[in-house]
């Protein structure tokens, strides 16, 4: 047994240690906003937050999360009183197919946690790992400065801290190393023989 917490609340976990974050979630906890999207680490459709951290959870074993708190979109309000990320995303309607959108938020959540008075590069900059495959991109570009406003206030003004979005990963090393990623991303990339 693992327990997680998760959202606020503890859950014991019979699943096997290398089972992937993504999958306890969906299956045994039946929280569905993280979504499967590639499988590799490559997207950020399954982002969530661990200790305020952008993770993804399709490459994350569980064994690594013990103790850990670990925020999903469900986290983050209800459908009655969603917070300031949902609310925002909902009224620029931010969403096209949908799928990116959970990802996109927690990316962004997390960003105007440490920064809420980011600037327009620094939310691009942040995002950058997240692929919206409809091309939503402005709309959402416009929900995060429109929550950060929300978060801060209509008097705030922008930073000048520039937070990395590499710097802010959880360290899932020893499931899958960055030249392995970047060697099949750009295998991904290349177009297969017919």
């Amino acid at each position: 047994m693992i327990e997680l917490r998760v959202n606020g609340r503890s859950h014991n976990v019979s699943a096997d240690p290398d089972t992937p974050l993504l999958y306890v979630l969906r299956d045994e906890l039946q929280l569905n906003a993280a979504k499967f999207g590639c499988g590799l680490g490559q997207c950020g459709s399954c982002t969530v937050l661990v200790d305020g951290a952008p993770t993804l959870s399709c490459v994350t074993p569980i064994m690594l999360l013990e103790g850990r708190q670990i925020t999903t979109v469900e986290g983050l309000g209800t459908p009655e009183d969603p917070g300031p990320i949902q609310r925002a995303f909902i009224e620029e309607q931010s969403a096209q197919c949908g799928y990116c959108i959970p990802g996109m938020m927690m990316r962004a959540q997390a960003l105007l946690q440490r920064n809420p008075r980011a600037t327009e590069t620094e939310i691009r900059a942040y995002l950058e790992p997240n692929l919206c495959r409809c091309g939503t991109h402005m709309r959402i570009l416009r929900a995060v400065k429109r929550a950060a406003s929300m978060m801060t206030g209509p008097d705030a003004t922008p930073s000048t801290h520039t937070p990395s979005a590499a710097s802010t990963e959880i360290d899932t090393s020893e499931v899958d190393s960055d030249s392995q990623r970047d060697r099949r991303h750009s295998e991904k990339r290349e177009r297969p023989e017919r």
